[in-house]
């Protein structure tokens, strides 16, 4: 018996005490901390973004463009054999001296320009108008639009910078 009590009491003396674990633990992660806070800090902070193509400036020029609405309406298809409708919204990217000159036009052949695009539409394959980037409809209303509006004389760039289609979606009309 006098030597379990001889035992417990060594087992007592070798078991130490946590907290010197936990202090030296804690200062390493301290120090960690200074050394990447440093590190961090002397590599300097990050360039400015330039947003100009987010506040209505050309990246390329340097002018304001706008966007102005061509048109919002349905178009039907017939190309796969059943009858789609599409609808369709189009903008045109446009420079701010030349807003006026688009403007102007668009308002004096507004229902020949709404036949060309119903045109292009209803002439389109299926897999055109289906196509992620739409790029073969675009395309060819880019050409459209460059023929209806033209370019400026003064400098040879087309009046309209470029046409956004950002909603063109189709459903069968017996849906």
């Amino acid at each position: 018996m006098a030597d379990e009590q001889a035992s417990q009491a060594e087992g007592v003396e070798k078991k130490k005490s946590p907290i010197l674990m936990i202090a030296i633990v804690a200062s390493m992660m301290l120090v960690e901390g200074v050394g990447v806070f440093l590190f961090v800090s002397m590599t300097g902070t990050p360039a400015g973004a330039n947003a100009a193509g987010l506040n209505g400036l050309d990246e390329q020029s340097g002018e304001l463009v706008e966007e102005i609405e061509l048109i919002k309406s349905r178009f039907q298809n017939l190309s796969t054999g059943r009858v789609w409708d599409w609808q369709v919204e189009s903008f045109l990217k446009v420079r701010n001296k030349n807003r006026e000159h688009v403007e102007k036009t668009l308002e004096r052949r507004k229902a020949e320009i709404q036949e060309g695009l119903s045109l292009i539409f209803r002439r389109a394959q299926h897999a055109q108008l289906r196509e992620p980037g739409l790029s073969s409809v675009s395309r060819q209303v880019d050409a459209y639009i460059l023929e209806v509006f033209g370019t400026d004389p003064s400098d040879g760039t087309p009046y309209v910078e470029r046409v956004l289609i950002p909603k063109c979606d189709g459903y069968p009309s017996d849906f």
